[in-house]
């Protein structure tokens, strides 16, 4: 009975584990979702801005200690902030000068963001060194809430996991029930027509494209809870983030979700029996199986080309 016991705790243990990475893939995916599913623009450099909102927080966590460190128990709340407006301002930009050339052309968005990515990786290398850094995390997100006997759960992967509610409820409510939603939907179905009703579809792209760059800095802040950031701690998360949002069905939000909470938790539960790299083979394995039985992903939605 004692070791079923065990069992179950280590278990459960993996699957809180599974939660937490599922909420970190669930955010990186949810920007992914909107410019890949929603614009047809495959973004290689969407791992890069991950890393740019992660090291925005580290940046908050090095002023406020030094000059405000009586702020520091709320700075991270005030860093997340800065982590979507510096990641929103520059996929802005990126889309004005580099994206908005290449609509229509998907090789071209790949190789072109795929050398931004690398553009990034080494503007990050250049100003904040080769080595990993974390920034110090304010005392309420240390330690860990015990639910049942031998079972620690981490305060700070409980909070990834309410930004990320938070955060995926917010996004369903702009997409289903906002003005810009619409416009978005609308222009999705059907462009040519979207245009003619007088929706600026050049400003939806713009402000989807850096909405969803907005939302992997969020990602990238809430990283730095649970991992240190170098300049290529992006990349880690791109195959994986393409592989949920593929799987779920590239125009689905709601497919996403289901594909990020399946993959975390195979990945995470089959760890505990395989080596890392065995769970990694599985997890991928399994989704290319699915995907050729149902090639449109878990979700899909009719579009009118």
């Amino acid at each position: 009975m004692e070791s079923f016991s065990d069992l179950g705790a280590i278990l459960l243990m993996q699957g809180f584990n599974g939660l937490s990475v599922f909420s970190v893939l669930l955010l990186m995916a949810l920007g992914l979702a909107i410019i890949f599913g929603q614009m047809g623009v495959i973004n290689m450099a969407h791992g890069e801005f991950l890393a740019v909102g992660a090291y925005t927080t580290y940046l908050f966590s090095e002023l406020t200690q030094q000059y405000l460190p009586s702020l520091m128990p709320y700075y991270f709340f005030v860093a997340i902030a800065a982590a979507f407006a510096v990641t929103f301002a520059l996929g802005w930009l990126v889309e004005w000068v580099l994206i908005r050339h290449l609509y229509r052309r998907p090789l071209d968005t790949l190789l072109a963001t795929w050398g931004l990515s690398l553009v990034m990786q080494q503007a990050l290398r250049s100003i904040f060194g080769p080595r990993e850094v974390s920034p110090t995390l304010p005392e309420w997100l240390m330690g860990s809430v015990q639910p049942l006997p031998g079972v620690d759960i981490p305060v700070n992967g409980l909070t990834v996991m309410v930004i990320t509610v938070i955060l995926t409820c917010g996004l369903l409510l702009a997409l289903f029930r906002s003005t810009w939603g619409l416009h978005v939907r609308a222009t999705v179905q059907n462009r040519v027509m979207s245009g003619s009703v007088g929706i600026d579809t050049k400003r939806v792209d713009r402000v989807t494209f850096a909405l969803g760059c907005g939302i992997a800095g969020i990602a990238g802040a809430a990283f730095t809870t649970i991992g240190s950031t170098g300049p290529t701690s992006g990349s880690l998360y791109i195959v994986d983030t393409f592989l949920t949002v593929v799987f779920g069905g590239a125009a689905s939000l709601y497919g996403t979700i289901a594909s990020a909470f399946v993959i975390a938790q195979t990945q995470s539960v089959s760890e505990f029996f395989l080596t890392g790299s065995m769970a990694k083979v599985l997890t991928l394995s399994a989704v290319v199986i699915i995907l050729m039985l149902r090639p449109q992903g878990l979700f899909s939605i009719k579009v009118r080309k």
